[in-house]
């Protein structure tokens, strides 16, 4: 029984040919001639310079279909296969970034908080901070004092000496 274009869903692993390459991916003709793509970034899980280096014309292979719109088809061989883990897919955020694991459940390795994984200060966390982060207005007033106290050399110099004309 042939494959239709309905019988064509997103995440069905299928078996397919390799009808062209080009330099962004490869075509491939899935049975009722129904043909999708593979883009390059799908061909592999390391880095593809050029597609013809991992398949070749006229080679039959397992694609999952990614995506379907209207007649096009989007397809993923690296997906089809079962390999190691995809990069930060299914791993601990600590094990991800080679950290070791806390035992007591540190705020730092926490995956939920963007702060606590960032170093950022945190209530009785120890040697990290003492102090609350200054505000947006703190902030804003240190640098303008900080550049006003720069830039005056700056204008002294550039700047002629006024005298008064009226004594």
């Amino acid at each position: 029984m042939p494959i239709e274009q309905s019988d064509i869903v997103p995440g069905k692993i299928v078996e397919g040919k390799v009808q062209g390459i080009t330099r962004f991916g490869a075509f491939i003709e899935l049975a009722g001639g129904i043909v999708g793509l593979v883009h390059i970034s799908e061909i592999a899980d390391t880095y593809v310079k050029d597609v013809k280096d991992f398949i070749k014309e006229g080679d039959s292979v397992k694609v999952k279909v990614l995506n379907v719109a209207g007649k096009k088809v989007g397809l993923s061989i690296k997906q089809a296969s079962p390999a190691a883990p995809r990069k930060n897919e299914g791993r601990p955020f600590a094990e991800r970034t080679n950290r070791p694991v806390p035992d007591g459940g540190s705020k730092r390795y926490n995956n939920n908080s963007n702060q606590a994984s960032s170093g950022r200060y945190h209530e009785g966390q120890g040697n990290r901070g003492s102090k609350p982060p200054a505000s947006l207005d703190d902030k804003i007033a240190k640098f303008l004092k900080e550049s006003d106290e720069r830039m005056q050399p700056l204008k002294n110099k550039l700047e002629p000496r006024r005298r008064n004309r009226y004594n």
